[in-house]
């Protein structure tokens, strides 16, 4: 790529870059594989408790330590990409994710897969917001709406496929070492992604000038801190300790500080790391933000359920487990790009019906579950529910993604859009540990895996509910967000 590329200003609106398709196709390439490492490891949990020897505390960092380095990053990360460009940070980010992952997958010991998958969640937050960046730059009006509907089924089929992923790994490996491939296969994809990136991927797209090429450091630090102290108590719950929790008295503080050092930022004329008046002037932002949040919150952890379910309660292996969630993804594939393409023309009201349709799954699921031992049609009393909600799960997230950015200044599109996915990935992770520590709890108290499954999807129907309503407050109190081009 020329040097003009890298430095040209944002192009008209009329001409959009030709090459806008590839670069959609290489980016969400990244982002499946990044967000396919948030699930992947749910069913080698046993496989890398014993292939290293150690307790299921520790080895529940795996996942946690990621989600959590993630959420630290994404705004920040987003950003960077905002000022010094998205190809810039992309190449940075998956080489670290790529380093990352060889480490983990060639670690001798527990302690050195903990701290290179705290490296891989750092590295991903660094890529995961340029695909949203990108969009916002590259598309416009309806072409936006069907690239955030392929960008939703990238979300979506990635959390639903990590399983079923991670089970043929594992079948095909051993149940020893299968884990590691799980990592390590990330490293020939990165290198030929890496190339993609560097020929395709713009670099800097918009001439802000020396306060827009500057990162708020500050801004960044106090954002960290209040991501820092809400997710560390939930993932240590997650892992068995209790102490960290006195750090949720830090949260409230550390957001009012955020809060008041980016407005003092914005009143000096520099750049804040995110515009915080975008929360209250832009149509559907805020909302899209709650709807997002709580819709993750009461999804993600059902994925970490079903799969202990099908293992430790009904005697599954790994692939077996991963198999029978293929359902919720294929319904997310077919569901996100259509979606995608309607949301212009239906707005809000689409989110609605589709957390609706999704809530309805899970109510079947619960009823339909078996108590405490499958059988040859267990494929068939999953299928039907797990299809409807992938159903109405592939029609959330792309539309809200759309609907949420749409009148977002292509300037903070990163930004925005980091924290758009920050909420979401705390969600996650508070949905896993609830329901995980719920489904945990029943089970040491009846003995009953069924029961305790109805439990945990229980309180996920209780926060969809609360994702539902929130939606349709949006639809009621705000105007369908435009898919018209944002300002810049």
């Amino acid at each position: 790529m020329s040097q003009e590329t890298e430095e040209r200003a944002e192009p008209a609106a009329a001409e959009p870059d030709p090459r806008r398709w590839r670069v959609l196709g290489v980016t969400l390439t990244v982002g499946f594989m990044v967000l396919l490492d948030v699930t992947i490891v749910n069913v080698a949990i046993p496989s890398m408790r014993t292939g290293l020897d150690t307790n299921a505390g520790t080895i529940q960092w795996v996942v946690s330590g990621y989600a959590l380095a993630l959420g630290l990053v994404l705004v920040s990360g987003g950003r960077l990409g905002d000022a010094y460009g998205r190809r810039r940070m992309m190449l940075i980010g998956l080489t670290g994710f790529v380093l990352s992952s060889a480490a983990a997958g060639l670690a001798p010991h527990v302690a050195v897969l903990v701290a290179a998958r705290l490296v891989q969640g750092f590295a991903a937050g660094l890529l995961t917001p340029q695909s949203t960046g990108l969009i916002q730059s590259l598309f416009q009006g309806r072409e936006r709406g069907v690239a955030f509907g392929l960008f939703g089924f990238t979300v979506s089929v990635s959390s639903a496929i990590g399983p079923i992923v991670g089970g043929l790994l594992i079948a095909a490996f051993g149940e020893e070492d299968g884990w590691r491939w799980i990592f390590l296969v990330n490293v020939p994809i990165g290198a030929v992604l890496l190339v993609a990136i560097a020929r395709l991927v713009p670099g800097r797209v918009h001439a802000d000038g020396p306060a827009g090429a500057r990162l708020d450091l500050p801004g960044a630090a106090l954002l960290g801190g209040t991501v820092l102290a809400l997710l560390y108590p939930v993932v240590s719950l997650e892992t068995g300790r209790r102490l960290p929790l006195v750090l949720l008295l830090l949260v409230p503080v550390l957001a009012t500080a955020f809060v008041r050092w980016e407005r003092r930022v914005v009143r000096t004329g520099a750049a804040p790391l995110l515009d915080l008046g975008l929360l209250r002037s832009t149509p559907g932002y805020a909302s899209g933000i709650v709807v997002g949040s709580l819709y993750f919150t009461g999804f993600t952890g059902i994925f970490l359920v079903l799969s202990v379910y099908l293992q430790d309660g009904l005697g599954y292996s790994p692939l077996h487990a991963g198999l029978l969630l293929t359902p919720f993804a294929v319904g997310s594939a077919v569901a996100s790009p259509v979606a995608g393409r309607l949301v212009s023309r239906v707005g809000r009201p689409l989110t609605v019906g589709a957390l609706a349709v999704m809530m309805s799954g899970v109510v079947a699921l619960g009823v339909l579950a078996p108590p405490s031992q499958g059988g040859r049609w267990m494929w068939l009393v999953l299928a039907v529910p797990l299809l409807v909600a992938g159903l109405g799960g592939g029609a959330t997230v792309s539309p809200n993604f759309t609907l949420s950015l749409a009148d977002v200044p292509t300037r903070m599109g990163g930004a925005a859009g980091g924290a758009l996915q920050t909420g979401q990935r705390i969600g996650a992770a508070i949905g896993a540990a609830v329901l995980m520590t719920a489904y945990q709890v029943t089970v040491s108290r009846t003995g009953d895996p069924g029961t305790a499954l109805r439990g945990a999807l229980g309180i996920s129907l209780v926060l969809l509910c609360a994702a539902l309503a929130a939606a349709i407050w949006s639809w009621r109190s705000e105007p369908d967000a435009r898919l018209a081009p944002a300002a810049s």
